[in-house]
């Protein structure tokens, strides 16, 4: 199984450029504090790229083993 990362929105998309707002929309997020863990794979790391100013991003103990 691919390694995970956990994806968790730290600030509000309001205001922001609208491709900001659908990178979140397509991670998954749209409220914050919300999380989801995705595939750690080289298009989602431009997504996070993108709004890293907007998400922190922390590994998922045990994402490779399930």
């Amino acid at each position: 199984m691919p390694k995970m990362l956990r994806v968790t929105q730290i600030a509000s998309a309001a205001g922001r450029k609208p491709g900001q707002r659908e990178t979140l929309i397509g991670l998954g997020l749209n409220k914050l504090r919300r999380c989801r863990d995705v595939e750690d794979t080289p298009s989602v790391r431009g997504m996070i790229r993108k709004v890293a100013h907007l998400v922190k991003v922390d590994d998922v103990p045990g994402g490779a083993e399930r």
